[in-house]
């Protein structure tokens, strides 16, 4: 783990992250889908809220209210015909300072292990 992502409160994933963990997922399934898998994801989670779900732009946002607080983004763009990236925005909530101490990342990589078993996993990209 990164300092950088060790001393932020914020973690995101992108196709060409330094941080392999934090690379987008890529899935073979549609735009709708995995929507649908996301949601499905959230709501068998422990203190996850779903606040909004944008279908048109492919945004969830989501609480977690349970344990240590935080905002989640969930952004699904369909790539081509049954091609579909999933990828993360994690903000934790702190009091005094702006560290988490690695728990945004925590949330992306059980996000993404609990997304892998949903749906079929193409793979990430590369750096």
């Amino acid at each position: 783990m990164g300092l950088q992502t060790f001393f932020s409160n914020h973690s995101e994933t992108r196709d060409k992250h330094s941080d392999e963990q934090l690379r987008s997922h890529y899935y073979k399934t549609t735009n709708k889908k995995a929507i649908d898998a996301v949601k499905k994801v959230i709501n068998h989670l422990d203190g996850y809220h779903i606040n909004s779900v944008s279908e048109e732009r492919g945004e969830i946002s989501i609480s977690i209210k349970k344990g240590r607080k935080a905002f989640v983004v969930a952004t699904v763009v369909s790539v081509r015909p049954f091609e579909t990236a999933i990828d993360f925005a994690v903000t934790t909530e702190t009091l005094l300072l702006p560290i988490d101490f690695g728990y945004s990342k925590k949330v992306i990589m059980n996000l993404y292990q609990r997304l892998d078993k949903e749906l079929p996993l193409i793979g990430k990209k590369d750096s």
